[in-house]
């Protein structure tokens, strides 16, 4: 009954049929190319080279476009805030979660088993992608007031971090991905749950304002907190860490050097933000309405 919901409910729903339309025109294009839509056959057509190259291009950036949209990278991240702000937070968390775990396997499976022999015809779009994603997700988040919102361009941030995990395309690359995956599902999970459990007598508050001195009131509520977001900045003895040193170390092993440098660049701009509300939750004095 919210309009809000209404809003992200509609955003959602339109650029979710496009995002679609994409893929199955990508899909349709690589038919085109190899006779096939298994993995296997578009694989044996890239290493055969036969078909037109065009199709397999065509292909890969429809395929792309319908992947990244899911998976909220930049500059298909548009519904982000608006959806994860709107939904209900348990929706929320488990889009942030789940869809976008998933969303990952497929784009991982698709490129490392499918495109692996046209590295070079992808590998730059990715790249680049992945070095707007980091760097807009991180700093447009830094002015966010509202939790949900934060946290959207959060996941954002960390789509452009898993990004290198597919520029890799190696053993470790894709190790790398399945455990940041897995660390990043749980922790966003916990921290939604945690977001749900903050409230007034009108429902949840997500107001950042709102959660000052959390920790005076609720200490065990703003441990929990955060502990999920000293994960989500990659502070040293989390689960976060160990994700982007495994993630990024394959990435430079590929190569990609740039990526790497701008994503230990955003990690440190999104430290800011994380911990800015630990220390609005145990530093600022509670309001007393």
């Amino acid at each position: 009954r919210r309009l809000m919901s209404q809003e992200a409910a509609l955003k959602y729903f339109l650029l979710g049929a496009f995002a679609s339309a994409f893929f199955l025109m990508g899909i349709a294009y690589l038919y085109g190319y190899s006779s096939s839509v298994t993995f296997a056959g578009i694989h044996s057509a890239v290493i055969g080279g036969s078909g037109n190259d065009i199709y397999l291009l065509l292909g890969i950036a429809f395929i792309s476009v319908g992947l990244l949209f899911k998976v909220g990278a930049v500059p298909f991240h548009a519904w982000s805030p608006d959806v994860y702000q709107g939904a209900p937070t348990a929706v929320t968390a488990l889009m942030a979660a789940a869809t976008k775990v998933a969303a990952f396997g497929a784009m991982l499976r698709i490129f490392y088993v499918s495109f692996a022999e046209a590295y070079w015809q992808w590998r730059p779009a990715i790249i680049a992608i992945a070095l707007i994603t980091m760097v807009f997700g991180s700093l447009v988040a830094i002015a966010q007031r509202d939790v949900k919102r934060m946290l959207a361009y959060s996941s954002i941030a960390h789509a452009g971090f898993l990004l290198s995990g597919v520029i890799a395309l190696s053993k470790s690359g894709l190790e790398s991905s399945i455990f940041y995956l897995f660390a990043y599902g749980i922790t966003t999970v916990g921290a939604f749950a945690i977001v749900t459990l903050v409230r007034d007598s009108g429902g949840e508050v997500t107001d950042l304002n709102r959660w000052k001195g959390l920790g005076k009131r609720s200490p065990w509520v703003a441990t929990a907190f955060a502990g999920f977001l000293l994960s989500f900045a990659g502070i040293p003895l989390t689960s976060g860490f160990i994700g982007k040193f495994s993630i990024f170390s394959a990435a430079y092993e590929s190569g990609a050097r740039s990526v790497v440098i701008a994503g230990v660049l955003s990690s440190a701009i999104a430290a800011f933000f994380y911990i800015r509300v630990i220390v609005l939750m145990f530093f600022t004095d509670p309001v007393e309405d």
